[in-house]
């Protein structure tokens, strides 16, 4: 049996992370709002690191201009070293100078 994933809404998040910061007992805020301790440190850390980016809705992640960058720049990264390996196996294989490929 597979348990459903509770969705929750960008307000309730951001009105769970102001109380955990105004509280001192996390789990016992955690236990008041129905979440588990762990998915409330969650949501601090997401709200600590993006600020007015965190909670974005369906898994859909808001990046910073230098994240976009980073991001492309690592997909080209990506595409070059396959580009590069494919070369390299062509080249290995036009350069065998035994016939070995001679297509019969």
């Amino acid at each position: 049996m597979s348990r459903e994933r509770k969705s929750y809404p960008k307000e309730f998040k951001l009105m769970s992370v102001e109380l955990s910061n105004t509280r001192t007992d996390q789990s016992a805020l955690a236990k008041e709002l129905d979440v588990s301790p762990a998915l409330l440190y969650r949501w601090r850390k997401e709200f600590s690191d993006k600020k007015g980016g965190s909670f974005p809705g369906n898994g859909k992640i808001i990046l910073t201009a230098a994240e976009q960058e980073m991001a492309l720049l690592k997909k080209e990264l990506r595409e070059t070293q396959m580009e590069r390996d494919i070369l390299k196996k062509a080249i290995s294989i036009f350069s065998k100078g035994d016939n070995k490929y001679s297509g019969s």
